[in-house]
């Protein structure tokens, strides 16, 4: 069966995600099946190494101040927009990371993304550097040490 799906979870996302998106007809079905059968062979090559995850009280921890963060952030933001103070600027960050897990480094863009006023830009592997916009820039160090601090290290204890 390992021959055939090498990939089963990845197997089953693809065709559920296929079938949802087309609708449940007989043609469909089977379409769905073989594509994401083939799809899930093509990621063969490509090797991804297995995550190495620390399952702990890390995670619940980064869960519930990612949590409260974004939901913090949806009425910062609202604010900003519905109320327009003058003196609110946006602008550019580059964060210096020492995240080396590409896993870790998926959930740092995920949780900077998913947080409004924040947008993960640009990563420099070479450097380890991040690029973030951040709608209301007021100061730079507090947001590194703000990301680097609430984030980084959680995810550092859960990755690597």
């Amino acid at each position: 069966m390992k021959r055939i799906f090498p990939l089963p979870l990845l197997v089953a996302a693809l065709f559920g995600m296929w079938v949802l998106l087309t609708g449940f007809s007989p043609g469909h079905i089977l379409l769905g099946a073989v594509i994401a059968t083939l799809l899930s062979r093509v990621m063969l090559p490509l090797a991804p190494e297995p995550p190495r995850i620390r399952f702990g009280m890390a995670m619940v921890k980064l869960a519930a101040i990612v949590f409260a963060d974004i939901v913090r952030s949806n009425i910062a933001v609202a604010r900003i927009v519905l109320l327009r103070p003058p003196e609110r600027k946006s602008g550019f960050i580059r964060l210096p990371i020492e995240l080396s897990s590409p896993y870790a480094l998926a959930v740092l863009a995920i949780i900077i993304t998913a947080t409004p006023g924040t947008l993960w830009l640009q990563h420099e592997a070479h450097s380890k550097i991040v690029l973030i916009h951040v709608l209301d820039l007021v100061d730079e160090a507090d947001w590194i040490a703000l990301i680097k601090n609430r984030y980084e290290t959680l995810l550092m204890e859960i990755f690597e």
